[in-house]
């Protein structure tokens, strides 16, 4: 058993995304700075509505998978499949553009305070033309366990093995086999996990700093900055002298080329110019239902 180190440190940097919203990115600043499978990872934090209210109007989506995950706030989704849903706090959407969406996400509040992130997951060169498909996860159907070494995780993706408690999230049987925690530790409290070796793996604390590597040698991990693990079988993390509040991201990296323009991801120039033409033309996306 070989216990992963923090092997790189992507600070987020402030951006800007949408109509105006204001966050902070990590994974996507360049095409440097991915993780495959992982694009792009963003973090919207603020009580100003002058920072989301103008939200994401209409925009096109191929060749990848979108997950927004809400810790607070409250925005609706709509996309031109006929797909709606609210995104409280606490849920979280699932959303595989395939051959092409067109959606909205926009906030239902002015004022309050919004807070979350939105993932980028690429998809394999066989799904990348694959039929379109949303899932609204509710935050009652996204287990939430409580750690043997304390704290606790809410499983949004994938198995989590809690000391050979195991806790299934409600998104399964993706072909990155994808693992997405959220979890919370206490002052102290220490977290370790087992992740198939050929797995990418990356952390993002968001409240406090993350320990990375067993006691002896661990390395620190800033919030608001993604940490890439190096390969290994084995994750060993703590909380230090304050609680900590991180996302555990880990997923089978496709080894594909990637060729993205905006919201366009697939694996060459020529697919990307015909999904521009696409969306051009009205033909990016299947009929609308009915």
């Amino acid at each position: 058993m070989s216990t992963r180190t923090l092997q790189q440190v992507i600070p987020s940097i402030a951006v800007s995304d949408g109509a105006g919203v204001k966050l902070r990115r990590s994974l996507g600043q360049s095409p440097a700075q991915r993780v495959d499978p992982f694009l792009m990872l963003d973090e919207f934090s603020s009580d100003d509505p002058n920072d989301y209210i103008a939200g994401f109007p209409a925009h096109p989506h191929r060749g990848f998978e979108t997950v927004t995950y809400m810790l607070e706030g409250h925005f609706l989704h709509e996309d031109n499949l006929g797909h709606r849903g609210d995104l409280r706090s606490g849920g979280v959407q699932w959303m595989t553009a395939g051959r092409g969406i067109i959606h909205s996400e926009m906030p239902q509040q002015e004022h309050g305070r919004v807070h979350g992130f939105q993932l980028w997951i690429n998809l394999p060169a066989r799904e990348k033309m694959k039929p379109a498909a949303y899932r609204d996860l509710q935050p009652e159907t996204i287990p939430q366990v409580e750690l043997a070494g304390g704290g606790s995780a809410r499983v949004i993706a994938g198995t989590l093995d809690d000391g050979g408690r195991r806790i299934d999230g409600p998104m399964q049987g993706l072909s990155t086999a994808p693992r997405y925690f959220d979890v919370r530790l206490p002052a102290g409290a220490r977290f370790a996990q087992d992740i198939p070796a050929g797995h990418a793996v990356l952390a993002y604390p968001y409240v406090g700093n993350l320990l990375v590597g067993p006691a002896a040698d661990a390395r620190p991990l800033r919030a608001r900055s993604a940490g890439v693990f190096s390969f290994g079988t084995r994750i060993d993390v703590a909380a230090g002298e304050q609680e900590v509040r991180f996302l555990l991201l880990a997923a089978q990296p496709i080894g594909e080329p990637i060729a993205q323009y905006g919201p366009f991801v697939m694996n060459t120039r020529e697919e990307i110019e015909q999904a521009i033409a696409d969306y051009q033309h009205g033909t990016l996306v299947e009929a609308p239902v009915r």
